[in-house]
């Protein structure tokens, strides 16, 4: 599952740090070069509800695997395109084809691993989530500076390919799966009683702010390292990426953290750090910059991995559709504030980007701090 969450982020975001590549190459807006990432994100967030409903009837193992394995190959054909509409399109069919992971991976754990490991297996799964996304967009990054970006999303995909492979060779089979028929009738009913849950809905939007505050981050980061007064080069501002690491070691530590104290005690503060990360992006001092990205990445990471983890616990035996619901808020988060902010960026620089990815996240905490006053379920 580690591998299967790594693949799953390096596909997904390795267009990530050739944005401003794509704003020059193609003679495109920041706001419209991000779409070679909320294209995917926005497919992805509307195929997870479909893919779940595919995991319930036929099993969580086969729809990872062929997700894995589709979307490999639509990363080696985006090297080929000829024109951004068409990376367009790859794009948002290989965020279609990777939905059938994410869809089934957070109830196949719920499925499979003891309740009392279930935060450390989410957090394990989670900082491969966080060293693919790492790992795919560094990658890329210094391809595209000593070769070109059609070499980057090659070995992207080439990266994809190894994944699935070995996917496909060492999961272990389901041994808890029951099949549930598949009916618009029994998904909207599912769905009634999720968000009839006192405490799913604001999971969810969780999920939106926290992804949208993310993405929209490290969208126009390069962008900003980039321009005066930094000035940086490619493969300088795809190290940056290389503070997922953080996130990696975060996630995994915030689920053992809420193993022991109880994920209402522990993401407030998350959250918290995340806030305190962003502002410290502000001054034009790089030392000051990377640090405030590294304290937001371990803050978000931290926040997904309880978050997620707490939707699972929560929705019980609807866990596969509650993971697909709170996963689709997720990347449309990613999607709409990842592109939002470009406005924002357009119009007012770095200081914009903060005002609006601040305000996302303070209802972020919020919406935390009201989740500490939640009637347990279980032992969540």
């Amino acid at each position: 599952m580690f591998v299967g969450g790594f693949a799953t982020f390096a596909l997904l975001y390795g267009t990530q740090p050739m944005l401003p590549l794509f704003a020059v190459s193609f003679g495109i807006s920041p706001a419209r070069a991000s779409l070679a990432v909320s294209a995917g994100t926005a497919a992805l967030a509307l195929a997870l509800i479909p893919a779940s409903v595919l995991a319930d009837r036929i099993g969580r193992r086969p729809v990872m695997k062929a997700a894995l394995a589709v979307a490999a190959v639509l990363s080696i054909g985006a090297a080929l395109i000829t024109d951004f509409n068409q990376l367009l399109v790859l794009r948002a069919l290989l965020g279609a084809a990777l939905a059938g992971l994410p869809a089934a991976a957070m109830a196949y754990l719920g499925e499979e691993i003891a309740p009392n490991a279930q935060g450390r297996a989410m957090g394990l799964y989670i900082a491969g989530n966080a060293l693919g996304g790492m790992s795919g967009r560094v990658l890329a990054a210094v391809l595209t500076e000593w070769g070109s970006w059609r070499i980057a999303l090659a070995v992207l995909g080439a990266l994809g390919v190894v994944a699935a492979t070995v996917f496909w060779q060492r999961l272990p089979p389901s041994r808890h799966f029951s099949p549930r028929a598949a009916s618009l009738g029994r998904l909207a009913r599912d769905a009634r009683t999720l968000f009839a849950d006192a405490g799913l809905p604001w999971l969810f939007l969780t999920a939106f702010l926290a992804m949208g505050a993310f993405v929209g981050l490290y969208n126009y980061l390069g962008f900003r390292l980039g321009d005066a007064p930094f000035g940086l080069g490619q493969s300088v501002i795809g190290a940056v990426f290389l503070l997922y690491v953080v996130g990696t070691w975060a996630s995994a530590w915030a689920g053992a953290l809420a193993d022991r104290h109880g994920r209402r005690n522990v993401q407030w503060i998350m959250v918290s750090i995340m806030l305190a990360g962003l502002l410290l992006t502000l001054p034009d001092n790089l030392p000051v910059v990377i640090t405030g990205v590294a304290v937001f990445t371990f803050g978000f990471f931290a926040t997904h991995s309880l978050a997620s983890g707490w939707v699972g616990r929560r929705a019980q035996e609807r866990r596969a559709l509650g993971a697909a619901i709170y996963l689709s808020c997720y990347y449309l988060g990613s999607s709409i504030i990842g592109s939002v902010s470009g406005v924002a960026w357009h119009d007012g620089r770095w200081a914009a980007v903060v005002a609006i990815l601040g305000a996302c996240t303070v209802a972020t905490l919020l919406v935390a701090l009201w989740l500490r006053r939640l009637a347990p379920i279980g032992s969540d």
